[in-house]
């Protein structure tokens, strides 16, 4: 069955935290709609330096959770800064929780569910320098490969990856899930 997937990012994602997962389900046959604050491109982050730009599919203010099966939400220290001061970000977050709807994020992408306020009492993982972020908003964290619970699949880094596109996938595959919460 076709999904569509939203991958919401903005300049400064970490480009491999965006690219392969976005690759990984377009091999499942699926859509991955790179879904952003503004029209045109935005550009990644690589080795510690500028890098490619991506193309924007749709941009946040048109973008509705009802149109997708589920939400990814790659890192990078400036993406998840920046998106989560856009309170439309935050909402569209927070909606894909209320609808039950699987959402996975790896390295700093958790930090916007802190402002989703979605993390109390869920089990997590991120980058190592996020932890107390996302422990101080209720979550459980753990130092693991990839962590899944109900529904959120969250990661530590780029080493991760093949890990977390694979429980990413499982989830999405499962569907909606009743556990998952706000």
């Amino acid at each position: 069955m076709k999904k569509n997937i939203a991958i919401l990012a903005t300049n400064g994602f970490e480009e491999s935290e965006l690219a392969s997962p976005k690759a990984y389900l377009e091999e499942q046959g699926w859509n991955a709609d790179i879904v952003s604050l503004k029209s045109g491109t935005i550009k990644s982050w690589k080795d510690g330096n500028w890098s490619k730009e991506y193309n924007v599919d749709v941009v946040l203010d048109q973008a509705n959770e009802a149109d997708y099966d589920a939400l990814v939400l790659p890192g990078g220290v400036i993406n998840p800064d920046l998106l989560r001061r856009e309170e439309a970000a935050v909402n569209f977050v927070r909606s894909f929780f209320e609808s039950k709807k699987p959402v996975a994020a790896i390295c700093h992408g958790p930090q916007i569910l802190v402002d989703a306020d979605v993390l109390q009492g869920r089990k997590v993982t991120s980058f190592f320098s996020v932890k107390n972020d996302l422990k101080n908003a209720g979550a459980q964290w753990e130092d693991s490969e990839v962590v899944v619970d109900n529904g959120l699949v969250t990661s530590r880094n780029p080493d991760d990856l093949p890990a977390f596109n694979k429980k990413m996938v499982e989830e999405i595959k499962e569907g909606k899930h009743e556990r998952q919460t706000v």
